[in-house]
């Protein structure tokens, strides 16, 4: 029955399957600037049953419709018609993609009704912190910010909707092939504004399988070979890239980096507002996305905590939207995750513990690591730990601050510091690629700033007081975490080093002084 579908937590897969079949039956519609949304609704309706719509800005106003059939959209391509423009040429490629006009605007223009518009980022961090000092508590502040920044529900469907166009064009030549999001778009921990990281994939290996039984004869496809899968990789990446490039309406800026570790597209994609990476089915990202999943469906504190940190890092420049030699979010994520899984009762399960939980169709080696865990969130029993946010977070700094990080590495698969296996300064090990460590990039004068900054944060909710903040009404908790620590700051600053190797003190404060500058801008910019 329905109700016990909704107190049943869907798995992963669930959820991804359900909104790639919802994308399939969406249409994208850049609406006239003077606009009746219910003639607009009740001309769609004609075509057939609208199942949600929503209106957004984006150089103008854009309305995403979702049928109920897929064989609306059919209906409504007939009506519609080839742009008629004499000063240039049209490629035909017919997309999802339309724009209304009024056929008589002046008579219509009195009827024109405002319509509610679908926040698609997030407010700037200046914004953010005049918010959360009105809030009672750390918990209450760290939930105020994950409201502000996580995805809204409209934001995702149109994630799924640019990869569901994205999926027309591969379809062309691959009909089988499905185009789906990973990392941050579906993983629970993606925030407004971020990339959508899409991947092209064309394994549907199981219907075939069971099909190829019958019959006396073994029978396969004739089909091109090629020396290496990264050849063919890079070969079907180019000739997509090329018709996004060519034909597809409103693609900008295609590069194509066929020569990287992992061969990729990148593109903005205007209709929607995406900054894009297509490359060819991972099958180890797509495992660590459900990982994430499952980890940030167990239990809410999970998302706030990691929410607020990454927010912290980013104001205080110890992440950076370039690679480079700062922490990555995804590492910083994992760090997180191993701080919970060390808490007393643990708050989130090792990975050992979820692959003790897994069964058969659980199973998954890829490329001889076997990344099989548990899939049904059902089957895990909840944290007894029911310590608040207020006490993780300054929890999270204090461990941090004080981590061996020369002898220890952090493993999520045991929930357990061990030695490290090389002297990379900071070693997290790649939950599923076991010989890999995510924070490779990581150098020495980087973590010493984030050790430096994590015991400042934790110093500065210690000694923080109630009721002088009730007083002075300055910045508190949290937000007092997302203010870079400025001039004022700077001689307690090297109280707290003490212990830190003087090396790399300088070209720390440095560092920490160019960031004041940027740290803002970027906090704000992406």
């Amino acid at each position: 029955s329905d109700t016990e579908v909704n107190t049943r937590k869907k798995t992963f897969t669930e959820v991804q399957t359900e909104r790639l079949d919802e994308a399939e039956r969406t249409v994208l519609i850049k609406c006239p600037p003077r606009l009746n949304e219910k003639k607009l609704l009740q001309y769609l309706s004609s075509h057939g049953n609208v199942k949600s719509h929503f209106f957004f800005e984006n150089r103008g106003i854009h309305v995403l419709i979702e049928f109920s059939e897929k064989n609306s959209i059919a209906s409504l391509q007939d009506a519609i018609g080839i742009p008629s423009a004499a000063d240039h040429h049209v490629v035909p490629f017919k997309s999802r993609l339309f724009t209304f006009m009024l056929k008589n605007p002046v008579s219509q223009a009195a009827e024109e009704t405002p319509v509610h518009l679908s926040p698609q980022c997030h407010i700037p961090v200046k914004e953010l912190i005049q918010k959360l000092c009105h809030a009672d508590s750390i918990s209450s502040q760290m939930y105020k910010l994950l409201n502000e920044y996580q995805l809204t529900e409209e934001n995702i469907k149109l994630r799924f909707l640019a990869c569901s166009l994205v999926q027309d064009f591969a379809r062309a030549y691959f009909p089988d092939s499905t185009v789906k999001p990973f990392g941050s778009s579906v993983n629970t921990f993606g925030k407004l504004g971020c990339d959508i990281d899409m991947f092209l994939d064309f394994h549907d290996t199981q219907k075939r399988a069971t099909k190829m039984k019958k019959g006396p004869f073994e029978m396969e496809y004739q089909m091109k070979r090629l020396p290496s899968e990264r050849l063919a990789t890079q070969k079907i990446l180019s000739v997509i890239g090329d018709c996004l490039d060519h034909f597809g309406p409103g693609y900008v800026s295609v590069q194509k980096i066929l020569n990287a570790r992992c061969p990729l597209v990148k593109f903005s994609h205007q209709p929607t507002g995406f900054q894009c990476d297509l490359s060819v089915s991972n099958s180890i990202a797509i495992k660590s996305s459900e990982l994430l999943y499952i980890y940030g469906c167990l239990d809410p504190r999970v998302r706030a905590l990691v929410f607020s940190v990454r927010c912290w890092a980013r104001v205080h420049g110890l992440t950076n939207s370039v690679p480079g030699t700062w922490i990555t979010n995804f590492s910083l994520t994992m760090m997180v995750m191993f701080f919970l899984q060390k808490r007393s009762p643990p708050i989130i399960p090792t990975l050992d513990q979820l692959k003790a939980l897994s069964d058969e169709k659980d199973k998954h080696v890829i490329g001889g690591y076997d990344c099989s865990f548990v899939s049904d969130l059902n089957k895990i029993k909840p944290t007894k730990n029911t310590e608040t946010l207020d006490v993780l977070l300054g929890e999270f700094f204090e461990y941090f601050g004080n981590f061996d990080f020369r002898k220890n590495s952090i493993n999520l698969r045991k929930g357990k510091e061990v030695n490290k296996p090389e002297s990379s300064p900071l070693y997290i090990w790649n939950p599923f690629e076991q010989d890999l460590n995510i924070s490779k990039n990581v150098n020495q004068a980087q973590l010493e700033k984030f050790v430096a900054v994590a015991r400042e944060s934790a110093w500065i909710l210690q000694k923080e007081d109630e009721t002088q903040r009730m007083i002075n009404k300055e910045p508190w908790g949290l937000a007092a975490l997302l203010i870079p620590f400025g001039k004022s700051n700077s001689s307690k600053m090297k109280n707290r080093m003490k212990g830190i190797g003087s090396e790399t003190i300088r070209s720390l404060l440095d560092s920490l002084k160019l960031n004041n500058a940027n740290s803002l801008q970027k906090a704000v910019g992406k």
